[in-house]
Parts: C-alpha cells; structure tokens; sequence
C-alpha cells in the first residue's frame, strides 16, 4: 500500500460542513460520541456564525476528519502515511492510532479556546503568492517589530506562503508583496496568528493538559506538518500535537517526504481541494484527490489499484 491522506488546517472551513457528511453509521457514531465528550450538539458548530468562533472550526474539521477517513477505512482502506496541516495533525493522529478520537477532542476544545483567548482580534494569517521564499522572508523582516509583529508561518509551494501576525502588519508585507509582483495576497479565514512564535504559551498550555493524556506509538507512519519526518514513539507524536500551533508548517516538505518514501496516491479528507492542489505539484507519477466531490467506490478503487502495484 503506498497511500498518503492529508488532512487540512483552519481556513478549509465551510459553512454546513458537518450536515453535509456522509450519510454512515460510522459518521453518526463520530457527531454521537464528539457531542458527548463536549455536552453539546456538534451539530450546532458549524454555522457561519457558529464559525467565527477558532474552537467551533477547529473541532469541526477534526469531526469531519475523523469521520470521513473511518468511512474510508470501513470499506477497506488504509492508508500507508498520514499527515495534517496545523489543526489537521490532530485527526491525522486518531487515524494513526496515536491518539483516542475523544482525547482528541477534549485537546481540541481547549487548543481553540487557548488560541482564541490569546488573541480575541487584531491579528490572523495572510497567503502570499508568487514570490520566493528568500523575497517573502526579506518582507518580512522590513516590517516585523515588537509593536508591528509579522512572520513567516506556512511554507505551502515553492512560491505560496502564509505570513501571521499584527492586521496592520499584515497589510503592510502585502502591499510590499504586490509591489514585488506577488500574482496574489489574501487574507485567511483565520481569527488568530498560528504558527509562530505568538503562540508560544498558549503551547504550553496545551502541553501541561497533554501530561495528562494518554498518547501510544503511531501503528501507522505519522508525518509532522512542521519538520517533514516520520514521529516515530509517543512523546515525539505529544511534542508535535502540542507545539504546533507555535512552530512553522512547512507543508511543501511534508508532501515531498510522503512522495520519497514512496506514496503514489494523495487523498484529501474534508473539507476542501487545498491541499490536492499543492499535492498535484509533486505527485508527479501518482493521483492526487480529495473527499470532498468523489464518490466512495472511485476512492476505494484508486487504493485498491495503488496497493495492486506495490504488493
């Protein structure tokens, strides 16, 4: 088997994305065991309202995560690797084995909350494309500041990039970035500046709630969204899930690792394409898809091909 699923970070969220999962007792199971875990409805989460919230989006895409990737494996698949995007290391870990699906979401709650209470407004998560890395960087640092704070977060494409910080800092790298010739600058679905140094102690918030968590050995290859590499033993897979709301994804590596160790098929669970365009980039010799807009029977027979050819 020589299959990569990718699951994606904050920013993929879509209005209506838990209603519209698949009708699947594993999936009913999922929304059943989440709102017990948390006492309430899940169902209510994912409104466009409900949204705004960075704990409600979080949550909603490790739901839909979980549960689409279970349906995946209940018709016979598994994956060979398995990576997430910021929050997505999250359902990417369930899958693994690393980590139990309600642990998962009590984690998840308070990661949402932690963030969300470090930073209420002011900041967020800006793309950057059609420069380099080393233009995005030099950018940067002609605005960072202790009082304009700006930093490299996401490194997605050789010329896609993800800055967080201060809004006003923000604007200022784009409207720098424009100037370079960067085809576009958007500003993200995302309410708080992850992945840098900003959310230092909201980490280790996170880490002190994990001590009392019990997480096992990956029974399939964990690949970190920050360093690239397969986290191997218990504590590395902790360290990871814990941090990485503080240390840059570099989500280009990732993909490149998945494809060296040998995976040929990239499966994107919900929500969202994102990720299957980036992959698209790399998979050069292999099938890039997502969940979201394919059939079941397409997917489990892309596996089953795949696995043909490496058995």
């Amino acid at each position: 088997m020589s299959s990569f699923w990718a699951f994606p970070g904050q920013g993929a969220q879509q209005p209506g994305m838990l209603h519209g999962l698949p009708e699947h007792p594993l999936v009913a199971h999922c929304l059943a065991e989440a709102s017990s875990v948390l006492n309430e409805d899940v169902l209510t989460l994912d409104t466009a309202a409900a949204l705004q919230s960075t704990r409600a989006v979080q949550l909603c895409l490790l739901i839909a995560g979980v549960a689409c990737a279970r349906v995946l494996m209940a018709d016979g698949n598994v994956p060979d690797m398995v990576a997430g995007l910021s929050i997505g290391a999250y359902p990417a870990a369930v899958i693994a084995g690393a980590l139990d699906f309600s642990d998962a979401v009590r984690l998840v709650a308070l990661r949402g909350e932690l963030m969300q209470s470090a930073y209420p407004q002011g900041y967020g998560m800006t793309a950057l494309i059609g420069l380099d890395q080393p233009t995005v960087e030099a950018l940067i640092a002609r605005i960072h500041s202790v009082e304009s704070p700006v930093y490299l977060a996401n490194i997605n494409a050789d010329n896609q990039f993800v800055i967080a910080g201060r809004d006003e800092a923000m604007a200022a790298v784009a409207a720098l970035a424009k100037e370079q010739g960067a085809a576009a600058t958007k500003r993200l679905a995302v309410s708080v500046p992850s992945h840098c140094e900003l959310l230092a102690e909201p980490a280790r918030a996170l880490a002190d709630a994990f001590a009392h968590v019990g997480v096992k050995a990956p029974a399939l290859k964990y690949l970190s969204g920050s360093t690239a590499r397969p986290m191997l033993s218990a504590d590395k897979v902790r360290d990871d899930l814990a941090f990485n709301m503080c240390r840059v994804i570099d989500w280009r590596s990732t993909v490149q690792t998945a494809y060296e160790r040998g995976a040929r098929l990239h499966i994107e669970l919900p929500p969202g394409t994102v990720l299957t365009g980036l992959a698209r980039r790399v998979f050069e010799q292999g099938s890039a898809v997502a969940f979201q807009g394919a059939r079941l029977d397409t997917l489990s027979a892309l596996s089953r091909e795949e696995e043909r050819r490496h058995s």
